[in-house]
């Protein structure tokens, strides 16, 4: 008694340079950008303006839960 799928998302993920990434989601217009900041990026050992601070994936995820 298998369930059939009812949905499979189609996501497309673009690494741009370092930790910054470019996702496609399905029905947005435009890509997401995911990267990091704060201390996240001092974790991975980059110095404060060493890349252009952007929301991370943990990020999306802890909001997408909240919802």
């Amino acid at each position: 008694m298998d369930d059939p799928v009812v949905y499979r998302s189609k996501v497309r993920i673009e690494r741009v340079k370092g930790p910054l990434r470019r996702a496609y989601l399905p029905v947005e217009p435009e890509p997401v950008l995911f990267g990091v900041h704060s201390e996240i990026a001092e974790h991975y050992g980059m110095k404060p303006g060493q890349v252009e601070p952007h929301a991370t994936t943990l990020d999306y995820l802890v909001a997408a839960a909240a919802g």
